[in-house]
């Protein structure tokens, strides 16, 4: 069948390791120096360890591959410990997986004299994870949080001027760009992670004025591998002067500014790349040239 996979750069990959504990399904390990998927039925291919590669080695693609299989996944993960099922099941819910969170707990139940650790007390951690912030065991991107804004006021809440958009050419989403469209050529680009105009309140006259845009999600979007080529051409064909690449404060975000570095290898030209980090709660983090 074909589905999302986990696919390693062996020639970026310096066998730090990192990708490896954040892999909860155990599909990864370190093998001759290099980080090694061993096996297609335990990577489930939500990317969990994208964030966690400092090389920007690890990315996701389609390709055919045998059907992740969850007893499996329980079976290989049950010796190693509470600990890291708790991880395991965590991760599943952060990401909506339920139908495979219900398999890996209808496992439990049946073989819960085998465990060698108590199944209500599994079950009273991953429950009570629900409403907390994820750890570093958990997708820190997917964690729920109340986001406190400035207090509204008169002047703010009754004003009906509108706000005008700084944006000037569509479309926007990466996939869907044209590389060669007039409106590209010597311009000024932001490269946005999609959740980026959602948080920032401000996005548009702070980040946006008088430059270009493409949006994409380095987590979620499929066939990414297409997006360092349009960063080339981008480069190459419509001589961006700038690129502007504006991240969340997430981990898996860190993939954006990595396409733009393969990009620029890649590239005949060199142009000047500045990196933002912006808060969940709309503040600028971070601001380099790189």
């Amino acid at each position: 069948m074909i589905r999302e996979m986990v696919k390693i750069d062996e020639d970026l990959c310096d066998g730090c390791g990192l990708c490896v504990p954040n892999c909860h399904e155990g599909a990864l390990q370190i093998i001759d120096g290099k980080a090694r998927l061993i096996s297609d039925l335990m990577c489930d291919g939500l990317g969990a360890c994208l964030g966690h590669c400092p090389q920007g080695a690890i990315t996701i693609e389609k390709r055919e591959a045998v059907p992740y299989d969850e007893v499996a996944v329980m079976i290989d993960m049950i010796p190693k410990g509470k600990n890291v099922v708790v991880a395991h099941m965590k991760h599943l819910l952060d990401h909506n997986e339920n139908e495979f969170f219900k398999l890996a707990m209808d496992y439990l139940t049946l073989n819960k004299e085998k465990l060698g650790f108590d199944l209500n007390d599994m079950k009273s951690e991953v429950h009570n994870s629900i409403d907390q912030p994820a750890s570093g065991c958990g997708c820190a991107g997917s964690a729920e949080r109340v986001i406190n804004g400035p207090e509204e006021t008169s002047s703010s809440c009754c004003s009906t001027k509108p706000i005008p958009s700084a944006l000037r050419h569509w479309p926007v989403q990466m996939h869907l760009i044209n590389p060669n469209a007039q409106h590209f050529q010597g311009s000024d680009l932001v490269l946005a992670a999609d959740c980026v105009a959602f948080s920032m309140g401000n996005f548009h006259p702070e980040l946006l004025e008088g430059k270009t845009l493409a949006i994409f999600c380095p987590k979620l979007d499929s066939n990414t591998e297409s997006y360092v080529d349009k960063i080339t051409a981008l480069v190459d064909g419509a001589k961006v002067n700038t690129i502007t690449v504006v991240m969340m404060e997430v981990p898996c975000c860190g993939g954006m500014l990595r396409f733009v570095q393969q990009a620029l290898q890649n590239a005949s030209r060199k142009v000047p790349v500045k990196a933002i980090i912006v808060g969940v709660n709309g503040d600028i983090l971070q601001e380099d040239w790189v």
